[in-house]
């Protein structure tokens, strides 16, 4: 198991759970892969669409990329009032440690107000590393 985070930002809760993917690592080639799972439920009264994504991500090299997206695992999920959409995706870095956080664009359907939902940070760390 890796690490955990949650952050509710305008009624969105974002949760997140990593792993490390020790199968998909290779250490000796600086390739460490890292999947998490993001969990969205809408816990506001207003039917949302995630519109895009943006993804800061830093290695333990101080290291840094931006992502930028649209969407979600090629999808603009739109989540009624209660719902949850979850998905899964993987991150590879070139140290054994590494952070990210981000932020969603979200749009409510009843006005086309976007506003930006908080992707908490998290860690990304090889279980080793914790010994």
């Amino acid at each position: 198991m890796g690490t955990q985070a949650n952050k509710v930002t305008h009624g969105i809760d974002i949760s997140v759970e990593t792993k490390f993917q020790s199968e998909h690592s290779v250490v000796e080639h600086r390739h460490f892969l890292f999947s998490y799972r993001i969990t969205i439920e809408n816990k506001s009264e207003f039917t949302v669409q995630l519109l895009s994504r943006h993804w800061e991500i830093f290695d333990s090299n101080g290291e840094n990329s931006v992502v930028d997206g649209e969407g979600v695992v090629g999808e603009q999920p739109t989540l009624e009032p209660g719902e949850i959409f979850e998905y899964e995706s993987a991150c590879s870095l070139t140290t054994d440690m590494g952070r990210m956080y981000g932020t969603y664009l979200m749009e409510r359907k009843i006005d086309k107000g976007r506003f930006k939902v908080i992707i908490p940070e998290f860690e990304l760390i090889v279980p080793q590393r914790l010994n």
